[in-house]
């Protein structure tokens, strides 16, 4: 399964009559935050392939064109605190980052770990019926220690190690982490769980099992 993954700007080779041409074989979107519900409408529509968010700490609660106003991407799924099922591939996600200034989509340490929590009753029954807990975590934020920062808006989430260390997702997509260098690493196994930060858009191919 071919995804196309992608977070926190418009990318104009995506945002274009040839992103069909461009990415042919796509099987899902997967956007980790801080996009335009419209960037992800225009996906929904131009590649017709499941798609699913989370919200970033910029997301806007209400978005407004000549269209009129949404809450949300019309044909996406949004995963915070959801276990999703498609196609053979478990998902899992949660939006924001660490609450910094007032506003929406935007957690404490212990808050971000009710988040967890909340979906771990879903994750252990796939445990019992599939035979693993989760393929694809999906977040805002990256984890504590991983591809993070020392400011407070850009500090990792511990709850996101600790599901990495218990759960053992085989990918963790994350944005919030702004890329402007070559050398910056994008990539990083933690245990048996791939962590990949996917500012502008990443292509991961991934086999359900």
């Amino acid at each position: 399964m071919k995804i196309l993954s992608l977070s926190d700007t418009i990318v104009q080779v995506i945002y274009s009559p040839q992103v069909k041409q461009r990415f042919p074989d796509v099987d899902m979107v997967i956007s980790c935050g801080d996009e335009p519900y419209y960037y992800l409408e225009f996906l929904v529509s131009a590649l017709n392939v499941p798609t699913f968010y989370v919200r970033g700490n910029h997301s806007r609660v209400m978005e407004y064109s000549d269209t009129g106003g949404r809450s949300e991407p019309h044909g996406a799924v949004d995963l915070h605190r959801r276990v999703v099922n498609e196609n053979k591939l478990i998902l899992a996600g949660v939006e924001g980052s660490l609450r910094y200034r007032p506003g929406p989509y935007q957690y404490s340490q212990s808050e971000m770990m009710e988040h967890i929590l909340a979906i771990t009753p879903a994750l252990l029954m796939n445990r019992l019926t599939y035979g693993r807990y989760l393929d694809v975590f999906v977040s805002h934020s990256p984890p504590a220690g991983i591809h993070d920062d020392t400011d407070l808006p850009h500090r990792g989430i511990r709850a996101f190690r600790w599901l990495i260390k218990v759960f053992k997702p085989r990918y963790h997509l994350h944005g919030h982490m702004h890329v402007y260098r070559s050398d910056i690493e994008m990539e990083t196994l933690v245990g048996q769980t791939r962590v990949v930060n996917t500012y502008g858009y990443r292509v991961t191919n991934i086999e359900p099992k």
